[in-house]
């Protein structure tokens, strides 16, 4: 009989996957062509690779519960792992476009599935331009949040066109989002966050969430605290600058 072998790439006391074989670049160019699979339209995702408790087979087609929340550019899951316990009944799934990410995300949810039984099954990730592809994933009107946490500032000018947020994609991320659906962003960036407000506040579909019920949405919490990056800004006692918007009707 063959002796199990120790992978190097999992933590033996926790079961999950250690970070640093999974390293990647801070950010990748998402104007450029990455090769891998996405649906030819939202009918062609399959649920059941992705949420297989809730999605025993492939066949959806009487199956009315969809995704609901999307993390763009999700990096190491720390925001999708905090909201599958406090949504457990939602479904939700991380966006990203690094690959040795995107298998770290992978392995990180199947060990905590292995280790809390009945947990976690309402989460998952796809490798994925979000930029490209985000109607091939969602139909009209299916999301209820969609995040934006410390995404690529793009500095230079010339670049502007590859920031996450612009005023072109939030008409694909107001198509996707219900009336009332939330956009959530948070940068480090100050002109990164003031662009990003610039954008959604010019926008017809969006409007600004008030101070009284960003306090009362626990979600806001999680945005400087969950992922990786946040917590290496609260680290270095830097500033975090949020815009967080509703989506509205379009006025007649």
């Amino acid at each position: 009989m063959l002796e199990n072998k120790v992978n190097p790439t999992i933590n033996k006391s926790t079961g999950l996957p250690r970070k640093r074989f999974y390293r990647a670049r801070a950010h990748s160019n998402p104007l450029s062509d990455s090769h891998f699979p996405v649906p030819l339209s939202p009918s062609h995702f399959d649920y059941s690779l992705h949420y297989p408790q809730f999605f025993p087979t492939s066949d959806q087609v009487d199956s009315s519960k969809k995704i609901q929340f999307a993390d763009i550019g999700c990096g190491f899951g720390g925001l999708l792992i905090s909201l599958s316990t406090l949504f457990p009944e939602t479904l939700m799934i991380g966006m990203e476009l690094r690959d040795k990410v995107t298998e770290y995300v992978k392995e990180r949810i199947l060990g905590l599935r292995v280790a809390n039984p009945g947990q976690y099954q309402n989460i998952s990730v796809v490798r994925t331009n979000s930029m490209k592809y985000i109607p091939n994933y969602f139909e009209k009107g299916q999301l209820s949040k969609m995040f934006f946490l410390f995404p690529d500032p793009h500095f230079k000018e010339k670049n502007h066109r590859r920031r996450v947020i612009s005023p072109h994609l939030l008409d694909e991320y107001a198509y996707v989002l219900q009336v009332g659906g939330i956009i959530y962003t948070i940068t480090d960036v100050e002109e990164l966050g003031e662009w990003m407000k610039s954008c959604l506040e010019n926008h017809p579909m969006f409007e600004a969430i008030s101070e009284k019920e960003l306090e009362a949405d626990p979600v806001v919490k999680l945005l400087s605290t969950a992922t990786e990056e946040g917590q290496k800004v609260a680290r270095n006692g830097g500033q975090t600058f949020q815009a967080v918007y509703r989506r509205i009707a379009p006025a007649s």
